[in-house]
């Protein structure tokens, strides 16, 4: 029986000609990823299970990004265990201020992570990086410290659903629009445990930044993982790009799916996710009466160039509404210039826009951007769940960076429309 491309690089990594779903395999590790939250934990579990060393001082990333520069003492102490840590065992993928960005668009962006490789993250979106071709998923604190360790970890292979895309998306739709129509059509645990493979003719017109996204809203769906093939575009992202030999994986022809599902690019319209789970889906064009208090453009899903883009082709020229807070967050320190560049902050702040160097902040609630009883947000984040930006009486809708930029300019839910 023929191997799905997530398969195939377990069987890899666990030194296996073949696995199936289901069985239990203990597999290698290329990278072991934590940030300013989950480290410490890891940290604490690592010194009390006895162990003294990193399995590889160049195949673990500690990326310091949820609350820096720190919002408090509790998150400068945290700041401070990982600082430690990383300089104790001269971990070479340490990002602190001044190099930071949100985790999941640093490592791809610094060449980090690779095609073929096998990713455990402390942080439930790790799942990003199967846009090039890799297999990453979130662990607990406790799997980290072993990971960090052995380099090593167990999983239970998963089996797989195929998302045979097809078409281009229209030119207000993003890859955003495109994850939040699955995770809607499917709902939060349609994907429980599964590997969310996206294949077919239309992955050819998906940009990188496109499949990133995708990839990392796959936990939203219940994934174990979210993957793509590794085509041209992959490899014209990796380009000079990324420290280690890629290694292409692709599944076989015979490889068995639970569930096959067509999606027709063409078809996909801007798309919103209404409080308080991302199946909650309605088009754009349906909510124009629902006002809003905050718009968020960034997080580890949204804070791409590409989405600072779209947030300049909107916001350029115009006016935040009255009434309405607009935070613009570029996901790295790298984007962050090449917005200053490219004259895009100027622009955001002419519009009535904040700009934040990188950071999740707002997306869990943590700060530049809580929210207080009763206010509303649209937000290009990943999760909308009750209180997950603030007071549990607050709302969160989840939308593109187009949507969430047409919406700051009216005040109200808004599809955006090519002129």
């Amino acid at each position: 029986m023929g191997m799905t491309m997530t398969q195939k690089i377990l069987a890899h990594h666990a030194g296996l000609e073949s696995v199936v779903a289901g069985q239990l395999i203990n597999a290698k590790l290329d990278i072991v990823l934590g940030n300013d939250i989950t480290t410490p934990v890891a940290v604490n579990e690592f010194k009390k299970a006895g162990f003294d060393k990193v399995f590889n001082k160049d195949r673990v990333a500690i990326v310091l990004d949820h609350f820096v520069p720190n919002k408090d003492i509790k998150a400068a102490e945290q700041s401070k265990t990982c600082r430690e840590f990383a300089c104790a065992h001269c971990v070479s993928h340490f990002y602190d201020v001044g190099k930071m960005g949100i985790e999941h668009a640093l490592l791809p962006e610094q060449g980090v992570v690779t095609a073929g490789d096998c990713i455990i993250g402390a942080d439930s979106h790790t799942c990003t990086y199967g846009a090039l071709g890799a297999f990453s998923t979130g662990v607990g604190s406790t799997d980290m410290a072993a990971g960090m360790a052995t380099g090593m970890a167990w999983f239970k292979v998963p089996s797989a659903i195929k998302f045979n895309l097809s078409g281009k998306l229209p030119n207000n739709c993003s890859g955003k629009d495109v994850i939040l129509t699955i995770i809607g059509m499917i709902g939060v645990d349609g994907a429980l445990y599964k590997s969310m493979e996206f294949c077919g003719e239309g992955v050819k017109n998906l940009s990188m930044d496109d499949r990133l996204c995708i990839c990392n809203m796959a936990i939203e769906a219940g994934a174990k993982n979210g993957i793509f093939p590794v085509d041209d575009v992959t490899h014209e992202y990796m380009k000079g790009r990324t420290e280690r030999e890629p290694m292409v994986f692709a599944a076989d022809d015979d490889a068995e799916y639970e569930r096959v599902i067509d999606i027709d690019l063409s078809k996909i319209y801007p798309t919103v996710s209404k409080p308080h789970l991302p199946e909650n889906t309605a088009p754009a064009s349906e909510l124009g009466n629902v006002k809003i208090d905050q718009v968020v453009i960034g997080s580890c899903t949204n804070g791409r160039m590409e989405d600072m883009e779209a947030a300049f082709k909107v916001l350029n020229g115009k006016k935040v509404a009255e009434g309405v807070r607009c935070i613009v967050i570029p996901a790295t320190m790298q984007i962050m210039r090449e917005c200053v560049e490219r004259g895009y902050v100027t622009a955001f702040i002419d519009a009535g826009a904040v700009v934040s160097t990188p950071t999740c902040g707002p997306c869990l609630g943590g700060y530049m951007g809580i929210l207080a009883k009763g206010e509303r947000c649209i937000a290009t984040t990943n999760r909308n769940f009750v209180g997950r930006m603030g007071h549990v009486e607050s709302e969160v809708y989840l939308a593109s960076p187009l949507t969430a930029a047409a919406s700051a300019l009216t005040g109200y839910i808004t599809e955006y429309k090519e002129v």
